[in-house]
């Protein structure tokens, strides 16, 4: 890996293995960190900070199902999903991109999380025949996005998958539409270091060259939550947007904290969602914003940060939906730097949650 990572960190970038923090994706030193516009004309971003476990054995997809929050059973080959492991309360500790090849189940998700998440999961299998593995060794994780990725990538690999959460596998990886942002379709890409050297090279004539930075912002314009560690148990999946984006399915069988998650669903009380915005100050996963019409306590939480190349970071913010009705938000107390609301990517529709 010794020449992927120097070929990385000529141009900007870190291969796995480097040293990374939550903070680090707010780029302290924001002067590399890309806008939202720049980054709506085409980039493709390494990454660094996801890991990814493989689940293998006859029952892996069975195991899945009964743990995390979509079906995992009925997935095919071609496609993937978001999921999501809940507490017994409902509470989220991790979400995650699923897919599977005939061998294997893939849970991708912030490297952060994924020692003890591993761990935790592995505990359950008990007699099923499954067996959890970190399965990232080796594999060099690309995020495409903006207006000419879609064509570089056509170019590069030929076939693409047609919509999001399609999947397609060749000869040099992985290939995974995501969720769409800044109108334009997103992928990532796993593959090889040989086959990164070889094709990020042609890719950059096309595209900025980018990193952790770059995706961490365009999934928020996207509107996809991610959990972080300062975020972990914080959220039932609607709060978050959840199954707006599919990532929890409501027919099937029970996993830890369904009960709670159905309930939420028809039953609950507090109207809450997560959107879009834009802070002229520095923020970060799980502080709290304030509301003039409520100053003595918070009102919703940062759930996602990324510098936006303005000076400030642009955030997924979960908060009460009344705040969005015109009432003014603050960061960190009611005399804090002021929110500025953006244009979610999908409507969001009132839930009692």
């Amino acid at each position: 890996m010794d020449q992927w990572n120097d070929y990385l960190a000529a141009n900007g970038a870190t291969a796995r293995g480097s040293s990374d923090s939550d903070d680090n994706a707010l780029a302290a030193d924001s002067a590399g960190a890309l806008s939202a516009a720049a980054l709506a004309g085409g980039f493709v971003a390494v990454l660094d900070n996801f890991g990814l476990i493989g689940v293998s054995g006859e029952d892996a997809a069975s195991f899945l199902h009964n743990q995390l929050t979509n079906d995992v059973e009925h997935l095919g080959t071609g496609e993937a999903r978001l999921a999501g492991y809940c507490t017994p309360k409902g509470r989220l500790q991790a979400t995650f991109l699923v897919w599977r090849s005939p061998e294997s189940v893939y849970l991708l998700l912030p490297r952060e999380l994924q020692p003890a998440l591993q761990k935790r999961l592995s505990m359950f299998v008990m007699r099923a025949k499954a067996k959890l593995a970190d399965a990232g060794d080796g594999v060099v994780i690309l995020g495409l996005g903006g207006a000419a990725a879609e064509t570089a990538l056509r170019e590069t690999l030929g076939s693409l998958p047609g919509g999001p959460y399609g999947k397609v596998d060749t000869d040099m990886g992985t290939l995974i539409r995501v969720a769409d942002a800044f109108d334009a379709p997103r992928f990532l890409w796993l593959t090889t270091p040989a086959h990164a050297r070889e094709l990020v090279g042609g890719l950059r004539a096309q595209l900025t060259l980018a990193g952790n930075q770059a995706w961490a912002l365009s999934s928020i314009h996207a509107g996809v939550p991610i959990i972080t560690q300062k975020t972990q148990e914080q959220f039932v999946p609607q709060m978050v947007n959840f199954e707006l984006l599919g990532g929890v399915n409501f027919k099937k069988g029970c996993y830890p904290g369904q009960e709670i998650v159905a309930r939420s669903q028809y039953l609950g009380k507090l109207k809450r969602r997560t959107a879009l915005a834009s802070i002229d100050a520095r923020a970060k996963p799980g502080d709290e914003v304030f509301a003039d019409s409520d100053p003595g306590q918070p009102c919703g939480m940062i759930v996602n940060a990324a510098d936006n190349g303005l000076g400030g970071v642009d955030v997924l913010v979960e908060l009460k939906l009344a705040v969005l009705n015109g009432a003014a938000v603050h960061l960190g107390s009611a005399d804090g730097a002021p929110l500025t609301f953006l244009t979610m990517p999908y409507p969001l529709d009132a839930i009692e949650v």
